[in-house]
């Protein structure tokens, strides 16, 4: 549990920091997968649709962490501008994990054969 003694600058360090970093991770994993992948249960525009908005995202967080690390890890970020982000980030989880399992089905299959 964080300490919610914190000073304020503190606190941005400790919570918004590492969850930008996790964006970025996440987001870096989703276009990889996404760039690389036939998604087939995503039709030609829904992978693309979602590919377009990762970018997009990706991008989004990088400005907030430059920003972040302009003013010297003083400043924070709305939810209104988080949600977003976690959302999408949720969004290509459950993408990566349908597809896991799609593929772990298929080469069950291709196993028993």
């Amino acid at each position: 549990m964080l300490n919610s003694n914190l000073p304020e600058p503190e606190l941005l360090k400790t919570v918004l920091k590492p969850l930008l970093q996790d964006f970025h991770y996440w987001f870096g994993r989703s276009l990889a997968l996404l760039e690389t992948e036939k998604i087939e249960f995503l039709s030609l525009e829904e992978q693309s649709d979602l590919l377009e908005r990762v970018k997009q995202a990706k991008q989004e967080v990088s400005v907030a962490q430059i920003m972040f690390e302009a003013t010297g890890e003083q400043v924070g970020i709305e939810m209104s501008a988080l949600m977003p982000w976690h959302q999408l980030v949720t969004e290509c989880w459950k993408v990566a994990m349908r597809l896991r399992l799609q593929n772990s089905n298929w080469k069950e299959s291709e196993n028993s054969k």
